[in-house]
């Protein structure tokens, strides 16, 4: 368990550094773990996560809609927002590569 939390930690640390990097960082401090669904069922968690992915993806795509009917002319927060819709893809498929990992490394598993 310490490692999965190891390396969770350390995606997630690397996922501030790059919004910190982008000028989009976010002020909220995560030390109580609380935000990371500690108690709340895996399924529950999975959902909520893949649901909030969802939306930042279908904001990105508003934003580059808006931007090309010329409703808005900023791009740069268009480009940060597409930028974190792929951020957050990326880290959405590294995790089920991890979970796909685990599993297979489970059943492999001689009791």
């Amino acid at each position: 368990m310490t490692n999965i939390s190891g390396n969770y930690k350390n995606i997630l640390d690397r996922y501030s550094l790059l919004l910190n990097q982008t000028g989009k960082a976010e002020r909220k401090e995560e030390a109580d773990f609380s935000s990371l669904g500690l108690g709340e069922s895996f399924g529950n968690l999975l959902t909520s996560q893949v649901e909030k992915l969802n939306m930042t993806q279908l904001s990105a795509d508003q934003m580059v809609s808006d931007f090309a009917a010329g409703k808005t002319d900023d791009l740069h927060n268009v480009m940060i927002g597409v930028e974190e819709a792929r951020l957050s893809m990326e880290l959405a498929v590294q995790v089920r590569n991890k979970i796909i990992e685990a599993y297979k490394e489970l059943t492999q598993m001689q009791l």
